[in-house]
């Protein structure tokens, strides 16, 4: 049964693209070729669409808050699925993904009019908007590529008359036929005998679009075979004249991958965009309103992070060096038999786990991992069996998530769910990776289990707590998850706090002081426990997390 184009249908398409990329995920990574082969376009377009998903069930979670009569509409649920596109985007098939969403939000998000009642006029509009938005992100368009295969789709979607599931069903067959031609235009792919790799990401996207407004699989699981049949019969039968079959140099290209998001203007994106064609290749720039999201290859990462910061502030800045990045890739490993995958919210945290042995993925200020990240994560640990600490207790879902595809892919799997960095820390205290992996599992549980643990906070607003009423900027110390003391001063909060904590007995206090946390701080806490808990020895770690300014753990 057909389904209308709204806030539901546009969470449905999320979730189905990001169940389809997740399935194609490996094929996608096996074939791409251009413009570098670094096998990870499936990977960073699933990464792209997860934190999109992610960012629309936000969404519909706020109005949750607000009774059952409360939805969101169209248009907040594609701002969200486009900004969460932006700010997760990866690779250069991610970040056009990206501004292909964008630009479909900028007419789906639209006021609404009378055609707001035609889904299928407003579909071919959204689609060709999109298009157009891609090209005008990318600095030098490559034809035999994701942008050949959006430019067939919309331009398909355009000529069918229907309803809106008509129309998304031709922009889809429209980009499978596309997508089989890539091949003959881009010389590079017709060498390796594949399709383009970020085209076949946006025809699963495209796919499940379809399956959105339609309420089912149908044809998109009929055609799912159709481009690579189509290819080989196209690479079989010689590509026509009027394919044209550009010849991209597959030679050594930039050394280094550049991503970052940025705060800036448009003129100051203007000269950046400018700056950076002049020092590399594959440039992407996508956003708008003064958020971008910036992707380039260059041999010098630091003159490109130097343009974002004359440009404005960029942050999130990831650089990945090609060569690394190949042979880590290809390397023949052996498998060790365990390891621990260990999520955390600051560098200094990062440098202690690493430094005991744990892979480590760290937790961003407001943007907690994806559960494509721990997968990942759980690869790079490379082992048969790997115990998973996400220490967050909002992290639960998106842990058992990974832990669940890591099992698929053969590795087994333990998630302990810690709620918290300390908790972590006495897990990985015991772990022995010589002993039976559920001995292991159940020592680790046992450590984390009987470390409580407490967080000292700045409160952002005015608001009700447990503790009473707190004003901004209040420090709220909360044990065990829930606000139970309020101060106006971080060092006495946290005193208040520990004589609580210990008051129910303990022999080991671990502090994890926040990224501007004075040693001042430590020295106070550590007197204070000595004059006041005999017995009781006290550890301090510089952690560096900026969302508490104090984690404190009671063993």
């Amino acid at each position: 049964m057909p389904h209308q184009l709204d806030a539901d249908a546009v969470r449905a398409w999320c979730a189905l693209a990001l169940d389809a990329l997740g399935g194609a995920r490996e094929e996608i990574d096996a074939i791409n070729v251009y413009p570098v082969a670094d096998g990870d376009t499936g990977t960073n377009l699933y990464l792209t669409v997860e934190s999109a998903a992610r960012a629309v069930d936000a969404v519909f979670d706020g109005h949750a808050t607000g009774g059952p009569g409360s939805r969101p509409g169209l248009a907040e649920a594609v701002r969200a699925m486009a900004h969460g596109a932006l700010i997760g985007a990866r690779g250069n098939s991610g970040t056009i993904l990206a501004q292909l969403l964008r630009g479909m939000a900028e007419v789906l998000a639209a006021p609404a009019g009378e055609e707001r009642r035609d889904d299928a006029a407003l579909l071919r509009r959204a689609l060709r908007r999109a298009v157009e938005s891609a090209y005008e992100g990318v600095a030098r368009p490559v034809e035999g590529t994701v942008l050949s295969v959006a430019t067939a789709a919309a331009e398909a979607a355009e000529v069918t008359p229907g309803d809106g599931p008509a129309v998304a069903r031709a922009a889809h067959q429209g980009a499978l036929t596309a997508l089989a031609a890539t091949p003959c235009q881009l010389e590079v792919l017709g060498r390796a005998g594949v399709v383009d790799a970020g085209g076949k990401g946006l025809v699963e996207v495209l796919g499940a679009l379809v399956t959105a407004l339609t309420g089912g699989p149908g044809a998109v699981a009929r055609a799912a075979a159709a481009p690579d049949r189509a290819a080989h019969d196209w690479l079989a039968g010689g590509c026509p004249a009027e394919a044209g079959g550009a010849d991209v140099p597959a030679g050594d290209g930039p050394a280094f991958e550049v991503i970052y998001l940025l705060e800036a203007d448009d003129p100051a994106v203007a000269r950046l965009r400018t700056r950076l064609d002049a020092l590399g290749e594959s440039l992407v720039v996508v956003g708008g309103d003064g958020l971008w999201n910036v992707h380039v290859h260059v041999d010098d990462a630091g003159a490109a992070v130097e343009a974002g910061i004359d440009a404005g502030r960029p942050y999130r800045v990831r650089i990945t060096h090609f060569g690394s990045a190949a042979i880590e890739r290809t390397r023949v490993h052996e498998p060790v038999q365990r390891a621990v995958v260990a999520v955390v919210p600051g560098e200094g945290l990062a440098a202690l786990c690493a430094e005991a042995g744990a892979t480590v993925v760290t937790a961003r200020p407001g943007e907690p991992p994806a559960s494509g990240e721990l997968v990942q994560a759980v690869r790079r640990a490379h082992a048969r069996e790997v115990v998973l600490l996400p220490n967050d207790a909002d992290l639960r879902h998106t842990a058992a998530a990974a832990a669940e595809q890591a099992r698929a892919e053969g590795v087994r799997v333990a998630l302990i769910p810690t709620r918290s960095p300390v908790q972590g820390i006495a897990a990985l205290a015991v772990h022995e990776p010589g002993r039976r992996f559920d001995e292991d599992v159940v020592a680790m549980t046992s450590a984390a289990g009987a470390t409580r643990h407490a967080e000292l906070v700045v409160a952002e607003r005015q608001s009700w707590t447990m503790a009473g009423v707190c004003q901004a900027g209040d420090v709220l110390g909360l044990i065990d998850g829930d606000v139970a003391v309020i101060g106006a001063e971080l060092a006495a909060t946290a005193e208040t706090v520990l004589d609580r904590m210990l008051a129910a007995g303990g022999e080991m206090v671990t502090l994890v002081l926040g990224a501007d946390v004075p040693d001042t701080v430590a020295d106070r806490l550590q007197r204070h426990v000595r004059g006041g808990h005999l017995a009781v020895d006290t550890v301090v770690y510089r952690g560096g997390q900026h969302a508490a300014r104090l984690i404190i753990g009671i063993e």
